[in-house]
């Protein structure tokens, strides 16, 4: 009796068909329903987004450019750096209160600054050019880059090409005159503590 008990124990209770295929169907469900969310969670944030982003601005229409800005190779003179350059009106109208207006950056702190330099003249008849120019301590500033072209404060458009080269820096050539030294013993030294010689 004892040992038909402990069969009793070790057997597997039966499970029924209806019980699996129920929880088959609560998973296939529970799946569905978090897939459904996960979509409309996502539509919802893409319209969300979407709205936040406001419309891409309609791109105006480049104008055609109205003068060419030629920059000339900065010259150094003493302790000053000049910057000049030259401007063409390529339109076909006059153009009134110009000036170029340059990137300038300070060596120390690497602060840049805009400057606004006149042209001479300042009026401009069709293929008519004019020149500017500006002086800047060279100790104070590293660089200048032309940004832009102003007539009567208003922007202009423009087109930008090299000007004239720094001229070729002249070397003064020297000439060295070696005296020979007096002739002495061999193997004596030309320049001692008791016969100095100046060294060229």
């Amino acid at each position: 009796m004892i040992e038909s008990h402990n069969e009793d124990i070790f057997t597997e209770p039966k499970s029924s068909a209806t019980s699996k295929l129920l929880a088959a169907g609560a998973a296939v469900l529970i799946t569905a329903l978090v897939f459904t969310g996960y979509t409309l969670l996502r539509k919802r944030h893409a319209q969300e987004s979407g709205a936040l982003t406001p419309p891409a601005a309609a791109a105006e229409p480049r104008q055609p450019p109205k003068a060419l800005v030629m920059a000339d190779e900065p010259l150094l003179q003493g302790g000053k750096t000049i910057i000049t350059g030259t401007v063409k009106n390529t339109s076909k109208e006059k153009l009134e209160g110009l000036a170029v207006e340059l990137e300038l950056k300070r060596r120390q702190g690497g602060a840049l600054e805009t400057q606004l330099v006149q042209l001479e003249p300042a009026q401009l008849e069709p293929e008519q050019e004019a020149r500017y120019s500006l002086e800047l301590k060279a100790q104070e500033y590293g660089s200048a880059r032309l940004i832009g072209l102003k007539s009567n404060q208003a922007s202009l458009a423009f087109s930008a090409a090299p000007g004239q080269k720094r001229p070729a820096e002249r070397l003064e050539s020297k000439t060295v005159v070696v005296k020979k030294p007096s002739s002495g013993k061999p193997g004596e030294f030309l320049n001692t503590a008791d016969n100095p010689a100046r060294v060229p």
